[in-house]
């Protein structure tokens, strides 16, 4: 990014800090090098996650993963399990891990206004023993995300707060906005129409959901 488009610009943690100022003892000791009770806890009730990756060369993603209730597998304090479903075979994630292990979770709990940020280093794994724990409808992930714990907080509130996302009686209307459809045909300057798109997206629903 430019940074001529703007005028004020800030370019190191000096001027950051004279902003910001300083996180307060208690923010700092709040971070954990493992997953303890609260952690466990929190996972265990957690139906989503957001990954976020680099590549080698910088490249960032972030990239959301849903499942039932308590899918991501606690294995021990230092170690976490992410099943990897059937998707669009992209793979930004695991060809990040391939290149880059580090990565940073944030997993959300419905209606609940705190989350849980780790942060640690991820492998690829497919043991059978594994994937068979994670098995929905009996059908196994053909691997797992395993991260290995570095950092784990809670995060408050406040975005919560300041997002109502939560709060239904607050969300947006949703008219004007594109289809899925629309966007992939529109964007990718595909052959299909935006009806037989759309056919094909429901049935990936149906079809490829495990």
């Amino acid at each position: 990014m430019e940074q001529s488009k703007f005028s004020d610009v800030v370019t190191s943690e000096t001027q950051l800090r004279s902003v910001m100022g300083y996180p307060s003892e208690r923010v700092l000791k709040k971070e954990v090098s493992r997953l303890d009770d609260h952690c466990r806890a929190f996972i265990a009730k957690s139906p989503f996650v957001l990954i976020a990756s680099c590549d080698a060369e910088g490249r960032l993603d972030v990239s959301p993963k849903g499942d039932p209730i308590g899918f991501a597998h606690v294995i021990d304090d230092q170690t976490l399990a992410i099943p990897d479903r059937l998707g669009n075979r992209r793979a930004d994630t695991l060809l990040n891990i391939l290149g880059n292990p580090g990565v940073g979770l944030l997993f959300l709990i419905p209606g609940k206004q705190e989350t849980l940020r780790i942060n640690g280093r991820a492998m690829i794994v497919r043991d059978i023993s594994l994937r068979e724990t994670m098995a929905v409808n009996g059908k196994l992930p053909e691997a797992a995300i395993v991260v290995s714990v570095e950092q784990a907080f809670m995060h408050c509130a406040k975005c919560m707060i300041r997002s109502k996302l939560w709060e239904p009686d607050a969300w947006p209307d949703q008219s004007g906005l594109g289809s899925l459809a629309q966007a992939m045909v529109e964007q990718g300057g595909l052959r299909e129409s935006v009806e037989e798109m759309h056919a094909l997206i429901e049935n990936d629903k149906v079809t490829r959901l495990y």
